[in-house]
């Protein structure tokens, strides 16, 4: 039996494992002091009422003969048509249309991500921007796939675009980016979408953080102009609705996208059909509430509560002088590391001094060394003092 060698060619630990592995290790060797993790960007707010009570009744139809779910209906993928017409009610709300054979349900943004490499052959090229999330790096290269790399940066303000001359066959795109926060206008998509349109590429569209804009800059790809053409869009409700622990997403594929003389959607309805047995009943039900108007209320409540968060490390980041992007629409600051600190040394020493966790750039890419990223998904009192600790480390 042979392997995959590709495995070889990728770090040995996920870095958020990484991480915990130090902290655990610091832990350890300091047991009485409390520390706070502004690292991994999961959420610390309950669900909203709404999906609750949506959930609580979902389990209540598991409990009865005439309406009790087995396997999701799989004329949509096994995506339930609650679900998917209120997916389709908020692309409305954005200007966008989207059919209901164009939208795939799942059990996350990360599993579609990742799944979705299967409907390409592996001799395609990889574009992602540096730094970058790593599963979109590592997920190639267990395929693998040659991988080019935009390099995003102070002077591009963390939001490369094309370079003339460079050829690729799959692009990622997040916006709001993870980790820097930037997040893309108009004429920035509208130059990918160009681009991926004559290289005959396909764009991998992010917007698992898209409930973060409130500026006026485009939440989805399709609503810009000929994005049906060569984009699909990943959404997920872990952080729009809470959902990291519940499992739900969903991908949108427009019908007439084509490659090869072959639709794209067939093939996704395929391979999920073959590998996949959609997403939990009781998920979905508690998704399709989030999209409610009274849904709509109570998550921007919850996300209004971390940019909130945000603002109080940014106002705190401002008054050391520390350059930062992020934060405004989006749940993550990216800030230069103070002092020409490299960023795993400023990681250890926040951690050692000031007992704050967050994530070193460095573990996004080469062009993320010297830079550091927090997240504004802890509590409000964790935030005040995690920003007072380091205030304090830092002054000295």
């Amino acid at each position: 039996m042979k392997i995959n060698t590709n495995f070889a060619n990728i770090a040995e630990n996920y870095l958020f494992s990484t991480v915990a592995s130090k902290l655990a290790a610091y832990q350890k060797e300091h047991p009485g002091r409390q520390v706070i993790k502004l690292s991994v960007g999961d959420v610390t707010r309950p669900l909203a009422p709404v999906v609750i009570a949506a959930m609580h009744r979902a389990v209540e139809d598991l409990a009865h003969a005439e309406t009790f779910k087995g396997y999701g209906p799989d004329r949509y993928c096994y995506g339930y048509t609650e679900l998917i017409d209120a997916i389709r009610a908020n692309y409305a709300r954005k200007g966008v249309e989207v059919k209901r054979e164009e939208v795939f349900v799942s059990d996350g943004a990360k599993s579609d991500l990742g799944n979705l490499l299967d409907l390409f052959a592996q001799d395609n090229v990889v574009l992602v921007p540096d730094p970058v999330y790593p599963a979109y790096v590592d997920a190639n290269i267990m395929a693998g796939r040659k991988i080019l790399y935009a390099d995003a940066n102070l002077g591009n303000g963390f939001l490369p675009l094309p370079e003339a001359g460079v050829h690729a066959d799959l692009i990622y795109i997040c916006s709001p980016n993870n980790p820097t926060g930037a997040v893309y206008d108009r004429a920035g998509l509208k130059a990918w979408v160009d681009y991926a349109i004559r290289e005959h590429a396909l764009i991998l569209f992010d917007a698992a953080y898209e409930y973060f804009i409130s500026d006026d800059l485009p939440r989805s790809i399709f609503e810009i102009e000929g994005a049906r053409e060569c984009a699909v869009e990943i959404c997920s409700f872990s952080k729009t609705a809470g959902f990291t622990g519940v499992r739900c997403g969903y991908t949108v594929v427009p019908d007439t996208l084509s490659f090869g003389g072959v639709l794209l959607g067939r093939m996704w309805a395929r391979r999920q059909a073959t590998k996949f047995n959609g997403a939990s009943y009781i998920p979905q039900m508690g998704a399709a509430a989030v999209f409610s108007e009274e849904g709509e209320r109570e998550i921007r409540a919850n996300i209004a509560y971390y940019k909130n968060n945000a603002r109080i490390i940014g106002d705190c980041l401002d008054a050391l002088g520390i350059w930062y992007t992020g934060g405004k629409n989006s749940p993550y600051i990216w800030l230069k590391c103070p002092n020409g600190k490299k960023s795993w040394e400023f990681f250890d020493e926040l951690l050692e001094k000031a007992n704050v966790v967050g994530t070193p750039g460095s573990g996004f890419g080469k062009g993320g060394e010297g830079f550091f990223r927090l997240t504004a998904f802890s509590t409000e009192e964790n935030t005040r003092e995690a920003c007072r600790r380091i205030t304090e480390y830092l002054k000295a």
